[in-house]
């Protein structure tokens, strides 16, 4: 797994962001994804449900957030470049143990699902999929 620093210095150098929407990060949800359509629409479809929503389109920004804020629920894309879901996911096990997981991911592997699940997460979602689910299991995630 890259190191974050250097992560964060690829990520300046490609002109990534974090976006926090939400003041308080404990109460948002934090969505990762490299495509920014994606990112753009579930932060719709999240906050017309009533969530606070931190976007985030690097993995590097992503982590570096956790220095500042708690994250309860994470919305994560399996395959993105330089850092993979799955290593997210083991960085958050081990930085932020109390953080749900969920995946999404448009290359439904078994073999992957069955790894980020063995390994704690709480849902994979297989892109696409519909608005209601998503939302359903981001309640489920809350209220566990």
């Amino acid at each position: 797994m890259p190191d974050l620093d250097s992560s964060l210095k690829h990520l300046e150098s490609l002109g990534g962001q974090a976006s926090p929407l939400g003041v308080n990060g404990c109460n948002s949800i934090w969505l990762l994804d490299d495509d920014a359509s994606m990112l753009r629409a579930l932060s719709r479809l999240l906050n017309s449900a009533g969530f606070s929503v931190e976007k985030f389109n690097h993995p590097a920004a992503f982590l570096s957030r956790l220095e500042q804020a708690t994250c309860r629920v994470a919305v994560l894309d399996v395959w993105m470049p330089v850092m993979n879901g799955l290593e997210v996911q083991a960085s958050l096990h081990e930085n932020s143990p109390e953080t749900r997981i969920i995946f999404m991911t448009g290359r439904d592997d078994p073999s992957v699902r069955q790894t980020a699940l063995d390994a704690g997460a709480f849902a994979f979602l297989a892109k696409p999929f519909e608005d209601e689910v998503m939302v359903n299991v981001i309640h489920e995630a809350l209220a566990a």
